[in-house]
This record gives structure tokens, C-alpha cells and sequence, in this order.
């Protein structure tokens, strides 16, 4: 992305990578990986445990938050603009908080596969602090209906598809309230242990990978139902 004398400059952008933990530094979650029989679409069986309370993502700042504020059960995705499970997921997550009204849906950037994840995350929440969350959201499914890779300019030409100011999201980009704020998600990502994009958290559970549409929808339902994402009876 373009400052006022040219590509957002790779000292900022490192700067807020440098920022974030350092990979590989102890998780404050718990230790047990299989907190409940998780399976995916495939069959496959999907890490999961319980998070501490007090790295509840509610907390955060800058998430994009879809659906009703008072939906009976909150999903929050963690992801990364150049994770290609986050881009196949996308519209298939689209279609199941559209679907269901007592969602509520919250999309939190884990930016860590490359400096252009980090340039695009910081564009996304641009978008969101100078327009608000619907276009913000609008921008996230456009993020991933685009080809190739994400970074600052490629996020820049969809925020001017959508007919936004592109200036004045470029300026409010690189700006260190925007770079504090996707410091912190990712910080929080990694703090969590949620080591692939996408990973999920849902009543209190993180899921790590993408379940597919169908395992996510009952995952949901069992949330609704009993809190947790098998209920008894169902491990």
C-alpha cells in the first residue's frame, strides 16, 4: 500500500511484525489438546482445548463482528489474508451466519504468514475504524473473492472497488493506532496457541483448522444446545 511518498515502507511494516511475540514462546492456554472428540467433514480429528478465561477474544479491540449483539452464541474465527483454508471457508462461513440470526460472528486477524497479511489486516481495520463494521465485512469477503495474494495494494484495490476513499484508508493504515490494534489480535492469537489459520473459538473451546461447513454447523448447534461443542452423549 501507498504512502504519501510511495509503498507503505517495509520498516513499518516490520516494525509491527516486530511487535508481535516471538514464535514459538510458551502459550497460556491449557494443555490438553483433545478437550473433546472433535472431527472434521473429512473424519479427521481437530486439536482443540479450553482457553483461560481471561484471553477471551471479547476483549479485543478491532474485531469485525457480524450478526446481532444479543445472538446466543458467538464463533470467533482467527485468520490470515494469504491462508488458503481461510479463503475456501470464507464464503461457506458467510453463508452459515447469514443463515442463522442468533449468530454472532467475530473476525480476528492472526497475520503471520507475510508482511502483505500484515499490510491487508491493516487496511481491513482502516476500513472499519473510518467506515464501520458492515463495510468492513463487505471488505473481508472481497479480501478473498480476490485473486492472488493479499497484501497492502491488492487490499488497497478492493477498498477502491467498493467505491471508499482508498487516501484516506491508506492513511489511517499506517498510522500506530491501526498497527497497535492487529499487534494485538495476533499477539492474542498466539498467546491462545492457535497454531493455523483458520482456528476457531466457540464457548470457551479453541478448534485449530478448518472442520468444513457442515461439522462447523453442528459444532454450533451443540454450543447453542449445551454450551460446549459435543454435548453428552455425543463423545
Amino acid at each position: 500500500m501507498k504512502t504519501k511518498t510511495g509503498l507503505l515502507t517495509r520498516r513499518a511494516t516490520l516494525g509491527g511484525l516486530a511487535a508481535l511475540p516471538v514464535l514459538g514462546a510458551s502459550p497460556l492456554r491449557a494443555e490438553d489438546d483433545s478437550a473433546f472428540p472433535l472431527r472434521g467433514e473429512a473424519g479427521d480429528a481437530l486439536r482443540n482445548f479450553r482457553i483461560p478465561s481471561e484471553l477471551d477474544p471479547a476483549s479485543l479491540p478491532g474485531v469485525i463482528w457480524e450478526g446481532k449483539r444479543d445472538g446466543d452464541v458467538i464463533l470467533y474465527e482467527f485468520f490470515d489474508y494469504n491462508c488458503g483454508f481461510c479463503r475456501k471457508a470464507a464464503r461457506e462461513i458467510a453463508a452459515i451466519a447469514a443463515s442463522d440470526p442468533n449468530l454472532r460472528l467475530g473476525l480476528v486477524n492472526d497475520a503471520i504468514l507475510s508482511i502483505g497479511s500484515v499490510q491487508a489486516a491493516k487496511v481491513q481495520q482502516s476500513v472499519l475504524r473510518l467506515y464501520g463494521p458492515a463495510k468492513a465485512y463487505d471488505f473481508h469477503l472481497k479480501m478473498y473473492a480476490a485473486r492472488g495474494g493479499a497484501n497492502g495494494q491488492t487490499a488497497l484495490g478492493v477498498v477502491r472497488a467498493m467505491g471508499l476513499d482508498a487516501d484516506k484508508v491508506e492513511e489511517s493504515a499506517d498510522s500506530e493506532t491501526v498497527g497497535d490494534v492487529v499487534v494485538r489480535q495476533t499477539r492474542l492469537a498466539e498467546s491462545l496457541g492457535l497454531a493455523m489459520t483458520p482456528s476457531f473459538v466457540i464457548a470457551g473451546v479453541a478448534i485449530l483448522g478448518w472442520p468444513g461447513a457442515k461439522a462447523l454447523r453442528e459444532i454450533i448447534a451443540n454450543a447453542r444446545k449445551c454450551d460446549q461443542p459435543i454435548c453428552e452423549g455425543k463423545k
